[in-house]
């Protein structure tokens, strides 16, 4: 049976809420992402704030990222060259689901804990 609901659209898999989970899913994205909520930061940055990341994945979640329009690179023309990542609008749209994500996980996860 199909729902009427809009929401259950994500059932689809041509529906672009599906993508959406799909694509954030995956380890590093919502940690990079969150990684560059304070502000433009360098790849060296990136890196030591996100424990256990491989500066390859990094790098490969960053140019996903950048493709998709979430993050924008900067090359500075100077030697050696400075790169620095910067979210674009579209990332910065992020900032209230993740954060709210991120204090529903704290906020079971300590209650979770405290039952144990």
């Amino acid at each position: 049976m199909v729902s009427d609901d809009p929401a259950d659209e994500i059932l689809r898999e041509d529906s672009p809420a599906r993508q959406v989970i799909d694509l954030f899913s995956r380890k590093w994205l919502l940690l990079v992402v969150y990684a560059l909520f304070p502000g433009t930061r360098r790849l060296s940055q990136l890196q030591r704030a996100i424990e256990g990341i491989s500066q390859k994945m990094l790098v490969q979640t960053l140019r996903e990222l950048e493709e998709r329009g979430f993050v924008t690179r900067t090359v500075h023309p100077v030697v050696p060259p400075r790169v620095e990542y910067t979210l674009t609008p579209l990332g910065e749209s992020l900032r209230e689901p993740v954060v709210v994500m991120c204090r529903w996980g704290n906020a079971h996860l300590a209650a979770e804990r405290a039952r144990a």
